[in-house]
């Protein structure tokens, strides 16, 4: 398959640039394995589960790791960290002015002296950074920005220091949400233990991959970047009791769903511990764990969205884009959901 094969076209104006309020009053488009479409809204979701559905969900925190200041010798700079480097206290980063700044400058952030020192070139743009006047925690809780992705255009506020995150982030180094997440309240997770529906966790921290396009034309040329993941023991069990048992389940994202996929491609059944992956779910791919997921709209030509098809089926997965433009939904981050049912 072919690059233009995942385009589709969105009007500027669907890009929601701010979310739902409250959380959970995103609309919710449903695909079910044949049939045509529905429409619903997220509280909705418990009743589109079936009691004895397990429904995983990554509870990995977003970190403010965006943060602006100004070169030594004058002129604004930004600094994104990326993750932790292997020397201790050193991070990798992406900067802007990328070509001007040079190993051994230092942004600062304010006159005390706190601020960021380049200390190598690590290629594809990156760089390896570390801080001074502070600790890197210290100076993200004083000067770091969300993360907001570049298509919502505005800057960061408060409200996004709370709905950049997740009801249930618990812990990790994100540097974007794991978006699907974002619409669940307390509310819906209580309709839906009552529903009898069983929530697990896993933690994969998303990393600068997320933002990475697709530039190869062919699909399979293109390379995913390796990314950090957690299952606990009680995850695993339960991952483990519904495999045996036949019992759905139900990823809450990508990143979930690639967590899922990787651990089946390792072992026969699900273990406890610390991985990474690379894994790029396309069509053609066979699905052992993952039975649905709940997902927010992605961008045209996106890994993302070849995930969802490769679920559900291109073609039906480009039609329900397609209806959900016309039909007003709003897209990415900040945006509406789908719950997708893998083809029967």
């Amino acid at each position: 398959m072919d690059l233009r094969d995942f385009h589709y076209d969105l009007p500027p104006e669907r890009i929601a640039q701010v979310p739902a309020k409250p959380r959970d009053a995103s609309r919710l488009l449903v695909l079910p394995p044949e049939g045509p479409f529905l429409h619903r809204g997220f509280r909705e979701l418990p009743d589109l589960l079936a009691p004895g559905d397990l429904l995983v969900v990554n509870h990995s925190r977003v970190v403010r790791a965006r943060l602006l200041g100004n070169r030594r010798g004058g002129g604004r700079a930004e600094v994104f960290l990326l993750r932790p480097a292997s020397q201790p206290g050193e991070w990798e980063a992406m900067v802007k002015p990328g070509k001007r700044l040079r190993p051994g400058d230092t942004i600062l952030f304010d006159e005390k002296g706190r601020g960021i020192e380049l200390v190598d070139r690590l290629g594809e743009g990156r760089r390896l950074v570390r801080a001074v006047g502070a600790t890197m925690e210290q100076l993200l809780r004083r000067f770091g920005h969300v993360p907001l992705p570049p298509y919502i255009a505005r800057e960061d506020d408060r409200r996004d220091a709370r709905r950049y995150q997740t009801v249930y982030a618990r812990e990790g180094r994100s540097v974007a949400a794991p978006t699907a997440g974002l619409h669940f309240t307390p509310r819906v997770l209580a309709a839906l233990r009552t529903r009898g529906v069983e929530l697990a966790s896993i933690r994969l921290d998303v990393g600068p991959g997320t933002f990475k396009p697709v530039t190869a034309e062919r699909v399979v040329d293109h390379r995913m970047d390796f990314e950090p993941y957690a299952l606990g023991a009680e995850t695993a069990a339960a991952l483990n009791r519904a495999l045996s048992a036949g019992r759905r389940i139900v990823a809450v994202g990508t990143t979930v769903t690639r967590t899922l996929e990787d651990q089946l491609r390792r072992f026969p059944r699900f273990e406890a511990g610390e991985f990474e992956t690379d894994l790029f779910i396309r069509p053609g791919f066979e699905f052992r764990a993952v039975t649905g997921l709940v997902t927010n709209f992605h961008l045209p030509g996106s890994t993302l969205i070849m995930l969802v098809s490769a679920l559900a089926g291109r073609e039906r997965t480009l039609a329900a884009y397609a209806e959900a433009v016309a039909r007003g939904y709003r897209f990415y981050s900040y945006g509406d959901a789908m719950l997708v049912w893998g083809r029967a």
